[in-house]
């Protein structure tokens, strides 16, 4: 259930005014009308010259690139938390077919993605809304949000039987994007200079989450959020882009930075944990999504959790701890208590 003013109602009432809403996006009701949150930093135009970090794996794993493309990897994480990751070597058919099931789930009537809705109290399903406890209003965005790994805790019921080709897409993709995470952070110890089985242990093993999202276009973009600003708060997130519609912004020095897909690179970002685990060497970075006035913009990000065996905590090989250990678990209940709040649950662990 949700509040939604004076009124109490389902998530699938909130799924099923969305639809509509959604359809003819001439007047925006009030619970998506979000005009002061979108104007909330200065966005960097076209007119100003920037570029994003992008990295490239194919130098990475050359030997006569390699040490100068980890010193762009490692600015990457310090100085933004993001970058594109070009030749990323990840089987073009195991992607074509998580992106084509994904736009397949998406343009289904809504009575047949609701087989797979979100339950009362819930984490996993389609329909979710990130509005945050503290406000009533909504994301401009419909999502499904699985557990992928490991295998023993995934909730099949919520797994989409329709396309029928899309359990196996994301099996193959989950396992794509896990051996990615191991390759990704062989080069990353190295940058940190730490041993590189040190970093690939806190992510081998460990939880795996997706969540698809499809932003509808909306004729009154300057009014509406895709995503409430945030920053992820597991280890490491790897997005595709299911179509070439811009829309995500990265924040740095309090500005808004878009970022303009490339073609065939996966969106790359440093979570609150890996924030921690390299005591704070590198950065999570805040991030939101704005619809776009004519296209529909559709997303697979996959989530890596990591801990150090069941403790979230800086490793011991860079130095003095600037974070407090805590328990993985009580680390995940804070986080998900902060982010309903609208603040950052790793700030509460720095070490003062």
């Amino acid at each position: 259930m949700e509040r939604i003013g004076d009124k109490v109602i389902s998530r699938a009432e909130i799924t099923d005014a969305a639809s509509a809403t959604f359809a003819d996006s001439t007047v925006i009701p009030d619970r998506y009308a979000r005009s002061d949150e979108v104007r909330d930093g200065v966005v960097v135009g076209s007119d100003e010259s920037y570029e994003l970090p992008v990295v490239d794996m194919a130098r990475l794993l050359h030997p006569e690139f390699s040490e100068a493309e980890i010193a762009k990897l490692g600015s990457a994480c310090r100085d933004w938390g993001f970058f594109q990751l070009t030749n990323h070597g990840v089987d073009e058919t195991v992607v074509q077919d998580m992106k084509d099931n994904t736009l397949q789930f998406f343009g289904l009537p809504l009575e047949k993605k609701k087989a797979v809705a979100i339950q009362a109290n819930g984490f996993e399903g389609f329909g979710h809304h990130y509005n945050r406890a503290s406000s009533e209003k909504l994301d401009w965005a419909e999502s499904l949000i699985l557990v992928t790994q490991q295998h023993e805790q995934r909730n099949n019921e919520f797994w989409p039987a329709d396309p029928s080709t899309f359990r196996v897409a994301l099996d193959k993709y989950s396992v794509e994007m896990s051996n990615l995470t191991s390759r990704l952070t062989v080069f990353m110890a190295s940058d940190l200079g730490v041993e590189q089985e040190a970093l690939m242990a806190t992510f081998q093993g460990k939880t795996q989450s997706v969540a698809f999202h499809y932003y509808p276009p909306c004729r009154h973009p300057d009014k509406v959020i895709g995503i409430t600003p945030h920053h992820d708060g597991l280890g490491l997130t790897l997005l595709l882009h299911v179509d070439d519609t811009p829309g995500l912004q990265v924040r740095k020095n309090g500005r808004w930075y878009p970022l303009n897909p490339l073609p065939g690179a996966l969106v790359i970002n440093v979570g609150d944990i890996l924030q921690i685990l390299t005591n704070g060497t590198y950065k999570s970075a805040e991030h939101r999504v704005l619809p776009d006035v004519e296209k529909g913009r559709a997303t697979v990000v996959m989530f890596q959790n990591a801990c150090v065996a069941g403790i979230v905590k800086p490793l011991p090989e860079l130095g003095e701890a600037t974070y407090k250990a805590i328990d993985h678990v009580e680390y995940v209940k804070g986080n998900f208590r902060a982010l309903a709040e609208g603040t950052r649950f790793v700030d509460s662990l720095k070490i003062m």
